[in-house]
């Protein structure tokens, strides 16, 4: 019988060696067919997508075959029609990728334990010095209060030296300087340009300008940083979150229509040029933000209950292009953390990290790096009742907005702050 499988085994040939097996597992599953470009599990227009037929081809492929305006593409090989949104990442690619340049990887620090310990601090070190860490952050000032703010919902950062806050007061835009005094007020009750009727959330542009959600006028209106009313677009079913992103346009969420608006905008004649729906079929997409750093766009879903009560339920994560690049929910999150989270806001910090509040416990998480290895590491655990606004400030501030107390709260992790004296404004 040896002699048989030995006859056999030569009449077909030499067996291959293992270069030549990895060779040809990176020419024919680790190679892009398209443009004929190795796959990377880094985070670049390389990274393997599944089309929904079931082909593979690189995210710059799916993003250059794309019509511009339908999101859609013609698959390269099987001709079937999908919507960017519908791809997704490969993990079996990626896994693969990453199994065989670690192989690849020289181990000059010793064992792989070493090198796994040595790469994790220093990811701890460069998180510290760029974002705002894992570390718990202090409180440096509180100011609002009732009378001030009342059940606020949006908070944003207008230049280095304010804070606007919308919220269902008299005047609906209330601006404070960074010490938390009172600066001015407008936008009173009403249906006109000038006037707002339930404002949600609030963004600033890189000139000034301040853009505000009205659920209650189902519009977008623009205002100078004085109150001057500048331009406001619609019609919404239920505008909800707004951010604007580094190429100045706003995205602009639409709960009850379950879409994700990109709007551009000339602030020098005040009229809105393009306005396109850039995501579909969201479920009751809330909160909108988009990373300065990456482009990435992060946008938290919500679910409707019978009793029409809605509640977070997914964040979702997208490329500058809008292609679904990872999500998590509560489950996957409870799989970080035995806590029941529920992620009310998220934005992201000047490193390109993900920072969520969960309204419902009053706590502020970082994410770190969604998409790589998400971990879930506290920032804020004490002093918040209902945090439903995030700002992380160039400066790696952290502006909350609460409001379970009415309040603007700002924290620090700066090591200048760390042991100094908690300024805080009576409420």
């Amino acid at each position: 019988m040896s002699e048989a499988l030995v006859s056999r085994s030569s009449s077909c040939g030499r067996a291959k060696g293992a270069e030549e097996v990895l060779a040809e597992i990176r020419s024919d599953l680790l190679e892009c067919k398209v443009c004929f470009e190795r796959f990377s599990s880094e985070q670049t227009g390389r990274r393997p997508r599944n089309l929904p037929c079931g082909h593979v081809i690189c995210l710059g492929c799916v993003c250059a075959l794309a019509h511009a305006v339908l999101r859609q593409l013609e698959c390269p090989f099987c001709r079937r029609r999908c919507d960017v949104g519908g791809t997704y990442d490969c993990q079996a690619l990626l896994d693969l990728q990453d199994l065989l340049g670690s192989a690849e990887r020289p181990n000059t620090l010793g064992s792989d334990s070493s090198w796994s310990n040595l790469s994790h601090l220093e990811r701890g070190v460069q998180s510290w010095v760029e974002g705002l860490g894992s570390g718990l952050m202090r409180l440096q000032t509180a100011f609002g209060g009732w009378g001030e703010l009342i059940n606020p919902t949006g908070v944003a950062v207008l230049g280095s030296a304010a804070v606007v806050v919308v919220h269902g007061g008299h005047k609906k835009v209330t601006i404070f300087n960074s010490q938390g005094h009172y600066l001015h007020s407008f936008g009173y009750y009403g249906h006109g340009r000038s006037e707002l009727c339930h404002p949600l959330d609030v963004a600033v542009t890189p000139i000034g300008h301040i853009v505000v959600t009205d659920a209650g006028d189902h519009s977008v209106k623009v205002f100078s940083s004085r109150g001057t009313p500048l331009a406001d677009f619609g019609p919404f079913e239920l505008p909800w979150g707004v951010d604007v992103d580094k190429y100045g346009r706003f995205l602009v969420t639409d709960a009850q229509a379950g879409l994700l608006w990109q709007v551009v905008m000339d602030h020098r004649c005040n009229v809105v040029v393009a306005k396109v729906v850039v995501l579909k079929d969201l479920q009751c997409p809330r909160a909108v933000a988009s990373c300065r750093v990456s482009g990435r766009v992060a946008v938290l879903e919500a679910q409707r209950r019978h009793s029409g009560e809605s509640i977070p339920t997914r964040l979702k994560l997208f490329s500058e292009d809008f292609v679904l690049l990872t999500q998590v929910d509560r489950l996957s999150l409870n799989l970080l953390n035995p806590m029941q989270l529920d992620i009310s806001y998220a934005t992201f910090d000047r490193k390109g990290d993900l920072i969520v509040a969960d309204a419902q416990q009053g706590l502020v998480w970082s994410l770190s790096d969604l998409q790589e290895t998400p971990t879930l590491s506290p920032l804020v655990k004490a002093g918040l009742e209902r945090p439903v606004g995030l700002v992380a400030t160039e400066q790696n501030s952290l502006i909350v907005l609460d409001s379970g107390d009415h309040t603007v709260k700002i924290y620090s992790a700066s090591a200048d702050d760390l042991y100094g004296p908690t300024r805080s404004k009576s409420i």
